[in-house]
């Protein structure tokens, strides 16, 4: 595979550098309420500055509809919180590549910072449009991606302006794409890799990829009950996809046929209805009422899942094992990520979204290895797909 371009190749000294990155953070009232994303792309913008590079940052935020400004999408917040991290302005500009954008950056000194306003407001972002991709380019003389978030998208902040200028993976880029790929190429062993999330049908390519990876397979969530009756157990009323029964069972033998320990649940809390005050009953997987649905692993589950966790030496983990935002089925997922977090001997990956929630809410978020910014990413590159993102960076 081409060696992926870094940062540390780039002389960025006076330099105009385009910096895309994932800025798409919660804000209420108009102040960020979680500035993690903000963080992760700090060493990447101070080396930079270090360099006395003239610093261009561009970045979406939410899901405007793609028809200009909309002041609540707007990423004025984000300019504001990330002066007080970097401790030095941060220039908005009111437009992504007019007047306004143009003008900042030609004005720009050595060691000074301009955001462009939320690239979404220009609907030709998303289609990768090659003119808006150029228009962006020629804001800069290099271009640095340290959005692993979004490098599973061929847009024009991506791939579109990567072709058009000197580019180079961050910092943040670089580890991602390094750790992710290094747990799947040489794993310290046992490999335990633990999925969750509510559908089989969303998890398939990475289940199959990693049955050709991990020692042992940890299922929970949802998607567990698709699993439960490939082995013909009753779910109740549990969320089940009838239409990937057959290939679960598959999987199963696939497992088997790998040498693979493919866990699944053996209780699971139920309750009558999808509500956190619902009436709830643990019970064994072989005596689910009818009436009632699974939403979260139970007990028995949870020690024989951090049983085999604790034996690990490569951990990673996706997808929580329940429906943890509410307490009533919380149990499962927090066993799960305490489990990970007192393994210290294990390199720990958590691979993104609902998972690194998870370990936020807990507060074990420090006790992990390496915690991936990217979902959808993350689980692309776990399949084996080239992100569109990272090959445009690759030598």
């Amino acid at each position: 595979m081409a060696t992926l371009r870094t940062i540390d190749d780039l002389d960025a000294c006076a330099k105009r550098v385009l910096v895309r990155v994932d800025f798409n953070a919660p804000v209420e009232n108009g102040v960020v309420t979680d500035d993690t994303r903000l963080r992760a792309a700090l060493p990447t913008i101070n080396h930079l500055l270090d360099q006395d590079a003239r610093v261009i940052l561009m970045s979406h935020r939410g899901r405007p509809a793609g028809k200009g400004y909309e002041e609540d999408f707007s990423l004025a917040p984000i300019a504001r919180r990330l002066e007080e991290l970097l401790g030095r302005p941060v220039q908005l500009a009111h437009d992504v590549t007019g007047l306004d954008a143009g003008g900042k950056a030609d004005d720009l000194k050595p060691g000074e910072v301009l955001l462009l306003e939320n690239l979404r407001f220009d609907p030709r972002e998303k289609k990768n449009d090659p003119t808006f991709a150029a228009e962006l380019a020629e804001l800069a003389d290099a271009y640095v991606d340290d959005a692993f978030g979004t490098a599973h998208r061929a847009h024009a902040s991506t791939t579109g302006v990567a072709k058009l200028l000197p580019a180079y993976a961050g910092y943040l880029m670089k580890r991602e794409v390094e750790t992710l790929t290094g747990m799947l190429d040489a794993p310290e062993r046992p490999f335990v890799a633990i999925l969750g999330g509510s559908k089989v049908s969303d998890k398939i390519g990475v289940i199959d990829a990693l049955l050709d990876k991990c020692d042992t397979l940890i299922i929970g969530g949802g998607m567990c009950f698709t699993f439960l009756a490939a082995q013909g157990k009753g779910v109740g009323t549990s969320l089940k996809e009838d239409d990937w029964i057959e290939r679960a069972a598959q999987m199963l033998d696939r497992a088997r046929e790998k040498g693979v320990d493919l866990l699944l649940p053996v209780d699971v809390v139920c309750a009558d209805r999808f509500a956190p005050d619902a009436k709830t009953l643990v019970c064994g997987v072989d005596d689910i009422p009818s009436d009632m649905m699974g939403l979260d692993v139970g007990p028995r589950t949870c020690e024989r899942y951090a049983e085999a966790t604790a034996q690990a030496k490569t951990v990673f983990w996706n997808g929580p094992m329940g429906v943890f935002e509410m307490d009533a089925f919380a149990a499962g997922t927090r066993k799960v990520a305490e489990a990970v977090a007192e393994n210290e001997q294990a390199n720990t990956i958590i691979g993104g979204g609902d998972s690194v929630a998870a370990v936020n809410k807990f507060g074990l978020a420090d006790r992990m290895t390496f915690i991936s910014t990217g979902g959808g990413a993350s689980m692309e590159l776990v399949e084996g797909k080239e992100l569109p993102g990272v090959a445009a960076l690759r030598s």
